[in-house]
């Protein structure tokens, strides 16, 4: 048996920043993990996508590399060193994590923990069963991959990210069913690789819940390229052929068939609570099955805690880490809480989306007599440098004051862009403080400044209006 103060099952982005802050404050830490340290985000979804997605841009910046002047020619890409180099980026990682965990004397335990009570887990590894007695408990377990009736994944023509991820060349053509963040980064991304591209959203719009101005860009840049977009629609057959599929779409112009040759499933996430016997602990948990906590990480059940994915939206890593931090904290007595204001949120399509605080809508819903700003980056030097002269900042401020109330970005770099804004939010920083900081020129930040100008009545390289 091993005894700790505090178990931790997930080694995810929130599982395992728990363990090591547990570990820095003197508790005696055990990480349980059933596959790869770095969890979903490291190994089959953040990490890896963006490696892929920084080859597809580089591949079609070469492409159309001859209007800045530089000749190139056969540019291709080699599937098998792509995804030998995505492997090796995601095994220096892993290594990190375990590097860090082993320096600061946390344990890691391999293997499907079951919890028996709040105070013992059993883990079921490769040499047989430990049983880890603990004082405190963390769920830190995630989501998993949601599928649809009549598109369950099959690994080979209906496929969800970790597949997708996998695959050894580009698709001809592929069908992306579900036009949120993970499904248009897939789309972009392949779309750049030779695919060609359809996107099936029951909603209205891509990326359901954004702004609506910012959608629109990413929309038509897609649409320039060729994807076919059927909004306000679903799949109702697949007639699979071999290797290849006829995909039966309703749409609100009439059914449709589409001929693709991978279907990749894209339609959200869903608690992973397998084994963790939330029911017999007592743990509440929503509708949807996320667990419920208080802003200090804790459950309705005293010493069982749950950080991450598993608490519910916005399903992001870096909320998780945050609130891995959180949870360690609190357990070693420190008076601790989720007390930031705002999360940021970043889409790696093309061009990219972030988003930081309320929208424009949603701060008109919220009561405030709102001011809103705009600097297109067509005018910024060094987007017009990059060749990347699609999108804006939008700055949403309060009218009374010029509070920032939040910012969206679509754009080059917006997913670097939107700390600068989220700190500000988080300062209670002004349009005016924004505009009186100087930004170093050209750079992409300077977006922001410019469009502060504007909310604050001084626009500098806009006419006002």
């Amino acid at each position: 048996m091993i005894e700790a103060d505090v178990a931790i099952i997930g080694g995810g982005p929130g599982g395992y920043v728990c363990g090591i802050r547990a570990a820095q404050l003197g508790l005696k830490t055990v990480v349980i993990e059933a596959d790869r340290l770095g969890g979903e985000c490291i190994n089959y979804g953040c990490i890896p996508s963006k490696s892929l997605i920084t080859v597809a841009k580089l591949a079609d910046k070469l492409k159309e590399a001859e209007k800045f002047g530089l000749k190139s020619s056969g540019v291709s890409v080699d599937f098998v060193q792509l995804q030998k180099w995505k492997g090796e980026v995601i095994s220096r990682l892993v290594g990190g994590i375990e590097l860090l965990l082993k320096g600061y004397h946390a344990t890691v335990v391999k293997g499907e923990a079951e919890v028996v009570s709040k105070e013992s887990v059993v883990v079921t590894t490769d040499q047989g069963r430990e049983e880890i007695s603990c004082r405190n408990l963390v769920l830190a377990t995630g989501t998993r991959t949601s599928s649809l009736p009549g598109l369950e994944f099959d690994g080979d023509l209906v496929i969800g990210s970790k597949e997708g991820l996998d695959m050894k060349s580009a698709p001809k053509r592929l069908m992306v069913v579900g036009g949120g963040a993970i499904g248009l980064e897939f789309a972009s991304m392949f779309q750049k690789l030779g695919s060609a591209i359809t996107i099936v959203e029951i909603m209205d719009q891509l990326l359901p819940g954004s702004d609506p101005d910012v959608v629109r860009v990413v929309h038509r840049k897609l649409e320039s390229r060729g994807a076919k977009i059927y909004l306000k629609s679903k799949v109702l057959r697949i007639d699979k052929r071999g290797s290849e599929a006829a995909v039966e779409v309703e749409t609100p112009d009439g059914s449709t068939t589409v001929d693709v040759d991978k279907i990749l499933v894209s339609v959200g996430r869903k608690p992973r609570t397998e084994k963790l016997n939330l029911q017999a602990l007592g743990v509440q948990t929503d509708p949807r099955g996320y667990v419920a906590t208080d802003n200090r990480m804790q459950t309705n059940i005293p010493g069982v805690y749950a950080i991450g994915d598993l608490r519910g939206p916005p399903l992001l890593a870096h909320k998780a880490s945050r609130e891995g931090v959180v949870a360690a904290e609190v357990i070693a007595g420190m008076p601790s809480a989720a007390d930031w204001k705002v999360v940021p949120d970043a889409v790696f399509c093309d061009p990219e989306v972030s988003s930081v605080g309320l929208t424009e809508a949603k701060a008109v819903e919220a009561g405030y007599k709102v001011r809103r700003s705009r600097f297109q980056f067509a005018a910024l030097g060094r987007a017009l440098t990059a060749g990347e002269p699609e999108g804006f900042v939008k700055v949403i401020s309060n009218e009374d004051d010029g509070l920032v109330l939040g910012v969206q970005i679509v754009g080059p770099e917006a997913s670097d862009l939107i700390s600068e804004a989220a700190l500000a939010i988080e300062m209670g920083a002004t349009v005016e403080d924004i505009a009186l900081t100087i930004h170093p020129h050209p750079t992409f930040p300077e977006a922001i400044m410019e469009a502060s100008e504007s909310s604050a009545g001084r626009p500098i390289h806009q006419l006002k209006t």
